[in-house]
């Protein structure tokens, strides 16, 4: 297992005390009942979170569990304002969600280069007694204290941003296509759950067109239980804009094996199943054309499916085309599949007959 990949962790974090204020009175030699000129105090430092396209693990923050962020300065005389406290910025790859581990409360989350969460605010600095100088109060001899600093327990918690998910069992063929259609190199090999962490890859299409695909590991029966890898890796897809399900074409029961990983997305999270879909049946190189035919007859009839076979290349072309269709719907916020599969309509059919959903059943 690769061990970079860290997508949990869970620091305290501590904000920085306002610095008082001050309650100086000025003496000077030719005006020795000058008045109050104490200066404000300096606020404390933030915890701040920043998100950073270039980062893509959370291991920087693995083993830092404490963060604390400095105290703004006291005022001093002659109006001087105290220093603010200095910030702790926490750089954090696109997609991070921040909760608080006590209350559960989400603080925020991070979805572009350069956006900033504070997740602990530095305490207010205090006033100096100049701002309470009055008519008939004309030598204050007070000034208000520094603001409380904030302390918690937080969870930070990535979450994969990718325009497409690929969501299977394992060894469907998922890490196969993903290093066939862009420049991610997963390992791969013929046994169950050879990917261990989450892999992106940039899929490069027409007119200088790009999405990004995510390779999830393989889901099994009761992930949503915490059964396998999934349920760790379930909240990766949770952000995608098509999930694309991929069954290999070996299996007994394509049309029972797609249900099976609906339903588990169901129960992780039903509004999952609000997402757009794409079925592709995998490995289909080794079929040929008569048992591809009895094989369309026997898919759902609920959502878009193709035959591909990222080996041979059979209509990874028109898989791509499918997806752009999907996204530039998705982008244009057309409606959803239907979340029931027992009560959608069909599905429309592609004009490319050997990438068309299902045909009628005999």
């Amino acid at each position: 297992m690769n061990s970079n990949f860290v997508d949990y962790v869970k620091i305290f974090v501590r904000s920085g005390k306002g610095g008082a204020g001050s309650a100086h009175l000025l003496r000077v030699k030719y005006n020795p009942k000058a008045g109050p000129d104490g200066g404000d105090g300096g606020r404390g430092g933030h915890v701040i979170l920043r998100g950073n396209s270039q980062r893509w693990t959370l291991i920087h923050l693995k083993y830092a569990k404490h963060v604390f962020a400095e105290n703004g300065q006291n005022g001093g005389d002659n109006l001087c304002t105290g220093r603010m406290g200095k910030d702790q910025i926490l750089e954090v790859p696109l997609g991070c969600v921040c909760r608080d581990a006590e209350t559960g409360e989400t603080l925020g989350e991070v979805t572009e280069d350069g956006q900033e969460l504070i997740i602990a605010q530095g305490g207010q600095g205090g006033l100096g007694n100049d701002h309470f100088k009055s008519a008939t109060n004309q030598t204050p001899r007070y000034a208000q204290p520094g603001g409380p600093c904030v302390e918690r327990w937080v969870i930070i918690e990535l979450k994969v941003l990718a325009d497409v998910g690929l969501v299977g069992f394992p060894n469907a063929g998922k890490s196969t296509l993903l290093s066939v259609v862009s420049a991610a190199r997963p390992e791969i090999a013929d046994y169950p759950f050879t990917t261990m962490v989450p892999n992106l890859g940039i899929v490069k299409y027409h007119d200088d067109r790009s999405f990004c695909i995510a390779d999830i590991p393989g889901i099994i029966e009761g992930a949503s239980e915490g059964k396998g890898l999934g349920l760790r890796f379930l909240r990766h897809i949770e952000r995608n804009a098509i999930l694309l399900f991929m069954v290999s074409c070996e299996t007994l029961d394509v049309k029972k094996e797609y249900k099976i990983l609906l339903n588990e997305l169901k129960k992780y999270n039903p509004e999952l199943l609000d997402k757009r879909r794409i079925l592709a049946v995998t490995k289909c190189d080794i079929l040929d054309e008569t048992l591809l035919k009895q094989l369309k007859k026997t898919l759902p009839r609920t959502v878009p499916t193709i035959m591909i076979s990222a080996v041979s290349g059979l209509n990874i072309q028109q898989l791509k085309d499918m997806i752009v269709a999907q996204l530039d719907e998705a982008n244009a916020a057309a409606p959803s599949l239907p979340a029931d599969p027992d009560t959608a309509p069909t599905a429309t059919p592609q004009e490319d007959t050997s990438a068309t959903p299902n045909e009628p059943q005999s």
